[in-house]
């Protein structure tokens, strides 16, 4: 399998939200790809910018990160559309898997590509590698993250190119999943949740060591996301039996709700489930489920009562 490394550079509206356009918020004005082979050996680059069409000002800390010319785009960048197509023939027909730092390359990637009215070929779901997540559960903690120039710095790796730019970040980015030990840390895909499931059949289901992942397709409503039983039930992480539920799902904040079950012989399991809006304006949901451990219960426990509390303050 070949590995994609792709950096994206976009620009916005000037002036912010009010006069952003409608599910383009970010116009790409520059790819840079990196690919490398199974052993993580350069095989080839991709770098192209891109005639903007939408933002025809550079938004000014677009131009202060990127240091790119609006004029420099006009004069040499060329229409979207042709630049997309030749990037998806430099990818080739193989196997391979995209890698980003961070999670909102792919996404931005096929808003422009739905804006431009060209068909998304990739495969749902559309999974990846955020390296920034993978060198952070390699390195550090695993929540809290580092931007890409600090974690060349704290490698020691040599920094040769300037940072900011699609084909460098692209780089750096390949240079960092060069020394992640992808036999341990290869497991913890990412999933794109700009291509969402279309049916109840194709909800996406991962699987790693210590938790699973499940996203829905859209709803109309909240109120029909917590009747749908795919979202709602409880299943243990080890044995997969259907649980009982010691905390049955309780809202917390307007975006999250939480629950507690048990498994009579691997103990407690709690779930998360995050609402959110899709390009449609309908809702889907991201639910994790993890095994838990005694102070899982008493937080679990605090903040439905915290909820609870808040609840009756409105009333």
């Amino acid at each position: 399998m070949n590995y994609i490394v792709l950096d994206l550079e976009w620009n916005q509206s000037p002036n912010g939200k009010e006069d952003s356009v409608e599910h383009l918020p970010f116009e790409i004005i520059e790819i840079g790809a990196v690919m490398l082979d199974h052993q993580f050996r350069a095989a080839g680059e991709f770098h192209k910018l891109i005639k903007p069409q939408v933002y025809k000002k550079m938004h000014f800390k677009i131009s202060e990160v990127t240091h790119m010319d609006m004029k420099k785009l006009c004069q040499e960048g060329q229409p979207f559309k042709a630049v997309m197509q030749e990037f998806l023939d430099w990818c080739g027909e193989g196997d391979f898997r995209f890698c980003t730092w961070g999670s909102m390359d792919l996404t931005e990637l096929q808003r422009n590509m739905i804006y431009h009215k060209m068909e998304i070929p990739f495969p749902r779901p559309l999974l990846y590698y955020d390296i920034q997540k993978l060198y952070c559960l390699q390195y550090g903690d695993g929540k809290n993250k580092v931007s890409l120039d600090q974690a060349v710095q704290l490698q020691g790796m040599a920094e040769d190119r300037p940072f900011h730019r699609a084909l460098d970040d692209a780089y750096y980015t390949g240079k960092i999943l060069s020394v992640l030990d992808m036999e341990k840390y290869g497991v913890y895909v990412s999933v794109d949740y700009y291509g969402l499931p279309e049916t109840k059949e194709n909800e996406y289901r991962l699987f790693f060591p210590e938790y699973t992942k499940f996203v829905s397709r859209e709803f109309n409503s909240r109120e029909d996301i917590m009747k749908d039983k795919n979202i709602t039930d409880m299943v243990c992480l080890k044995c997969r039996r259907m649980l009982r539920k010691k905390i049955r799902w309780f809202p917390y904040s307007q975006r999250f709700y939480f629950c507690l079950a048990v498994c009579p012989e691997h103990g407690y399991v709690k779930g998360k489930i995050r609402v959110k809006k899709s390009e449609d304006d309908r809702y889907y949901v991201i639910k994790t489920t993890k095994m838990a451990g005694e102070e899982d219960v008493e937080l679990l426990t605090q903040r439905k009562e915290d909820g609870r509390r808040r609840r009756n303050a409105k009333h």
